[in-house]
This record gives structure tokens, C-alpha cells and sequence, in this order.
């Protein structure tokens, strides 16, 4: 039998309902999962806390790790950018691991977790002035993961005084900024399956680098091991473990922080890191 026209506003309005159901339980769900995902781990969160190796303070938009009392402490600091939407005490881990080698390190906290414009927001070239300032008798490396490493390469395009060098972790940036005159050291480190900066969109954007741009491909790493927080919406799983990733990244970025004094040429040289990470100078193609 046929629906007449008041059966068929009914149908809909049960249809409707269905559809608005499950909307609602689908956006719960995913805000449920992103709030675990992207939530420090214990370690991390350790690792935010002072003691006699390293002071850790927090205020102003910045997280600082500096040497402790009677630590010696070099003339190069580390300026970090987190991921999007990511605790940034989840890289607390990385920078403690520079300021216990003796680099002081910031992470300059993104308003809004770097959602809804907050990457783009001008709060960050004023906390990371703030850190200049402060900080005058420094040369500095800038580095980012993800998001951040978007804000790390725009801010190393601006190539303000003692800017010394550029680190970008998973991510398939530059893309929208040209680094290819950049004098200072680049490194580059990503993961074989990085689900979110794939090594084709990575291989894309290689010719916006300097030539001399050192390379470190992490065999089986992917984008949420490259902090300590969980596993990332759109990621993919990691065939290496969670803490050999980490491993291999803070071996570069402390290989990049006690290069940058050196000559260009011996800078350049790759360091003997474990046999798990690809160092490729050279402006081929990654292995």
C-alpha cells in the first residue's frame, strides 16, 4: 500500500532522528578519542617536573627547560613548536633530553592547541620574542612537529638574528614557504609510515629545502611516536617501538644542536647514530 504524504513526514522524521543520532555519537566519540590521543603520557609529564638537572618553569605561553644549578649550559638553545591539537608537555621529554646535554629549550605553547587559526596567531611571535629577549647571548635552532613544524619553517623564513638552524619532525612542510636560500643547517626528520605527513607528500615538497638539508628517515616510525602522547586520528601503526623512534629523534636533534658551530662541511657529515635511522645528505632521494 502506498505511503500517503503524512506516513512519508513521519518516515523522514524517524530518518532524521537516525541521522542526527548517530552525528551526535560519532562527533562524542571522536571528541573522546582525540582528548585521549592527544593527552601527555605519565613519562612526559614526569619529565615536566624540576630537579637537580634541569629547571623547569611555566608561564607566559612557554615552557623552559634550562641546566640546573652549576651545569654548564652552551650558547645554543632549542625552540620548539608543538603538533596541533597535541599536550605540549608532550615534548617535554625531548626537551629535557637538550637541556640535560646542556641546551637550554622552550616550547612555545600554541593558543588554542593550534586549532581554529591558533597556528597563525601573532601570541606566538610574541612569546617567541619574549624568549629572545630574554635570552640575547643565545644563537637558536627552531623545530616543530607537525603543525609546528609549519610555524618552525615560517619562522625560520623571517631568518631573525641568531637564527642558527631548522628542525622539522613529521612533517610534509615547507610547502607554502621557499627554505632553499636558508644558509643555516636543516634537518629533516621523518617516519617510513607517517600517516599524516606520507614520505610522497614529503617527497614532494623536498625541492622548497636547501640541497645540503640532512635527511633521517626512521624505518617503520610514524607521526604520533615522534611525541609522547597516544596514537593519533589518521596515523598509521608503527613497525618500530615507541621509544627507539624517540630514541632516534632526540639523537638528531642533539646531533643538530652540537653541530651547528661546526663548518658546513662537517656538519654535514652523518652522525653514527644506530644503524635504525638514514642520515642523507645529498639532494637525491630518500632510501
Amino acid at each position: 500500500m502506498p505511503l500517503n504524504m503524512m506516513d512519508k513526514r513521519r518516515l523522514w522524521a524517524r530518518v532524521r532522528k537516525v541521522w542526527i543520532t548517530l552525528g551526535l555519537s560519532a562527533t562524542a566519540i571522536f571528541v573522546v578519542w582525540s582528548l585521549i590521543a592527544y593527552r601527555a603520557s605519565s613519562e612526559a609529564r614526569a619529565a615536566a617536573v624540576s630537579d637537580a638537572t634541569v629547571d623547569v618553569r611555566r608561564g607566559d605561553g612557554i615552557i623552559s627547560f634550562t641546566p640546573g644549578t652549576g651545569r654548564p649550559s652552551a650558547n645554543r638553545a632549542l625552540i620548539f613548536f608543538p603538533g596541533a591539537l597535541v599536550d605540549p608537555v608532550a615534548y617535554a621529554p625531548l626537551a629535557r633530553s637538550a637541556a640535560s646535554a646542556g641546551f637550554p629549550a622552550f616550547i612555545v605553547e600554541l593558543p588554542r592547541r593550534g586549532a581554529f587559526g591558533g597556528a597563525e596567531n601573532p601570541e606566538i611571535r610574541v612569546r617567541l620574542d619574549r624568549i629572545l629577549d630574554r635570552h640575547q647571548s643565545h644563537s637558536w635552532l627552531v623545530a616543530g612537529h607537525s603543525r609546528g613544524a609549519v610555524v618552525a619553517s615560517q619562522v625560520a623564513g623571517e631568518n631573525r638574528k641568531g637564527l642558527a638552524g631548522l628542525i622539522i619532525i613529521g612533517s610534509s612542510h615547507p610547502r607554502d614557504i621557499d627554505l632553499r636560500k636558508l644558509v643555516q643547517p636543516v634537518t629533516k626528520i621523518v617516519g617510513t609510515r607517517d600517516g599524516l605527513a606520507s614520505p610522497s607528500e614529503v617527497e614532494a615538497n623536498r625541492h622548497l629545502l636547501p640541497a645540503s638539508t640532512r635527511w633521517v628517515s626512521v624505518e617503520g616510525g610514524n607521526h604520533s611516536q615522534f611525541g609522547w602522547y597516544g596514537f593519533q586520528p589518521g596515523d598509521r601503526l608503527a613497525k618500530i617501538s615507541a621509544h627507539s623512534q624517540r630514541s632516534l629523534m632526540i639523537e638528531a636533534v642533539l646531533d643538530a644542536l652540537a653541530t651547528t658551530s661546526l663548518p658546513a662541511s662537517a656538519a654535514s657529515l652523518p652522525s653514527p647514530a644506530s644503524s635504525r635511522a638514514n642520515f642523507d645528505s645529498s639532494s637525491g632521494h630518500q632510501p
